[in-house]
């Protein structure tokens, strides 16, 4: 029986595997497949569209001999930084929230309504208040990243078993220990959901960032292409940027898998 369970949890996980990496990677082959054809072709200029192979040759060589790893760094700088300054605001703000209906009352409009900025609106008036460099574009990042961390762990800790908790209270643990054994662990997946989401933004926080306050990371280095007209440059910054956003998505959802585990 044992050899049986074994057997079809393993059949269970390369089913599961199978799912998970061959659907996109066909449809990655796919697009690569079309849009190989339609430069070959001509219906689209390499001006605006350059082949693939060209984009693979001057991305590697912008990794290896040309500055795209330095503006890189920047960028991912900017992105922690923001993402740490934006996590220590949204978790002890959500946990207020979720635990006090006089705070979630007083608060939640705001916070909703903060959204209908535009980071792009908000990037000049963070220059005139913080001035240049990398403390403004990292507040940006944190503004980005602050909502989705902020309402996951909010519907992670009202989704908690009540039954738990009341379990919990009649055994009399008191408020720091039902926070760090029982409601941190429970909410932490849907806290590490948030997470996941905010750190992929934050990126985009310090383009955008850079784009109207200046710096030395990938959003500069995009402004400056646009301005030459690079084309090939453009997208093989723009590559760069995808695999950033999707290894910061991958680390966290690693830590995810890692935590549902335990």
């Amino acid at each position: 029986m044992t050899g049986s369970a074994s057997g079809t949890a393993s059949a269970d996980r390369r089913r599961t595997l199978f799912r998970g990496v061959l659907p996109p990677l066909a449809f990655g082959l796919l697009l690569l497949v079309v849009w190989d054809i339609v430069t070959r072709t001509g219906a689209v200029a390499e001006f605006y569209l350059p082949a693939p192979l060209d984009l693979a040759r001057h991305f590697l060589d912008d990794v290896f001999h040309g500055d795209l790893v330095d503006y890189t760094k920047e960028t991912v700088w900017e992105a922690l930084a923001g993402s740490g300054i934006g996590i220590a605001v949204a978790l002890p703000l959500g946990y207020l929230i979720a635990r006090s209906e006089l705070a979630a009352a007083a608060l939640q409009p705001y916070v909703a309504a903060s959204q209908a900025m535009p980071a792009v609106a908000l990037a000049p008036l963070l220059a005139l208040w913080i001035g240049y460099g990398l403390l403004p574009i990292a507040v940006l990042c944190a503004l980005l990243v602050f909502f989705p961390i902020l309402v996951n762990t909010v519907l992670g800790l009202r989704s908690l078993d009540p039954d738990v908790m009341g379990a919990a209270r009649v055994d009399g643990v008191g408020w720091w220990g039902m926070l760090w054994y029982i409601e941190l662990p429970l909410a932490l997946p849907s806290v590490l959901a948030g997470v996941r989401n905010g750190l992929t933004l934050s990126i985009t926080g310090a383009v955008v960032g850079e784009f109207v306050m200046g710096g030395d990371g990938l959003g500069q280095l995009l402004s400056v292409q646009r301005q030459e007209a690079d084309t090939i440059g453009l997208f093989s910054t723009l590559v760069m940027l995808g695999l950033l956003a999707a290894v910061l998505y991958g680390v966290v959802r690693l830590v995810e898998r890692l935590v549902q585990r335990d």
